[in-house]
C-alpha cells in the first residue's frame, strides 16, 4: 500500500464523522472511499458464516468479521475471514489494516455488488496469499476460489455445507 493510501486509510480510521456511519468502508486503487451500506440481512449472513467458520474450519486458528486488509489496490474489508495462529502473530499489534492477508477470505454479494467488483476482489485476496475466497450470492449459494480457480468444495474447510440459509 502507498503512503497516500495509507494516510487516507489512517484518516478514514480516526475521522469522527466517519466513524458512525452504517457502512462498510474500503478504499480503492486511487485512494478513494468506498462506501458499502450495510443491511440486518448482511450481518445476519456474516454472523452464520462465521458461525460455520467456527464449526468447519481447523481450530489451529480462528475466524472474525469485518477485516481490514492491505492490497495492492487500497484497503479491502473482507465480510469475514479465517486466520492461523501463524498469520494472526504476523499482525503487528498497533496495524491498522493488516499487511497479512488471511487465508481464507469470504465475502457477500449484495445487490449493489458488480461481477467485476466480486471478480478484482477475489483475485485481490488471492494475489496477496489467501489460500481460499468464498462468495456467496443473494439465494446463500457458496461458491469456492484458490489460485487454480472454482473448485465444487473448500479445501480449508471441506464439510462446510454449499448453502447458507438467507
Amino acid at each position: 500500500m502507498d503512503a497516500t493510501t495509507e494516510s487516507i486509510w489512517e484518516r478514514v480510521l480516526h475521522d469522527p464523522q466517519l466513524r458512525d456511519l452504517p457502512f462498510k468502508i474500503e478504499t480503492n486503487r486511487h485512494g478513494q472511499l468506498v462506501l458499502s451500506p450495510h443491511t440486518p440481512f448482511h450481518s445476519r449472513f456474516q454472523s452464520r458464516v462465521l458461525r460455520l467458520l467456527d464449526e468447519y474450519a481447523p481450530p489451529s486458528g480462528e475466524a472474525t468479521i469485518e477485516f481490514a486488509v492491505q492490497t495492492s489496490r487500497g484497503v479491502k474489508v473482507p465480510d469475514v475471514v479465517w486466520l492461523s495462529e501463524d498469520r494472526w502473530s504476523q499482525i503487528p499489534e498497533d496495524a491498522e489494516a493488516s499487511p497479512v492477508v488471511p487465508e481464507l477470505c469470504v465475502e457477500g454479494r449484495s445487490a449493489g455488488n458488480t461481477d467485476e467488483e466480486m471478480t478484482e476482489k477475489r483475485r485481490l485476496y488471492l494475489e496477496e496469499g489467501a489460500q481460499e475466497v468464498w462468495v456467496c450470492d443473494e439465494e446463500g449459494a457458496l461458491r469456492f476460489f484458490d489460485a487454480e480457480g472454482e473448485r465444487t468444495q473448500s479445501a480449508l474447510a471441506p464439510d462446510v455445507p454449499t448453502t447458507i440459509e438467507t
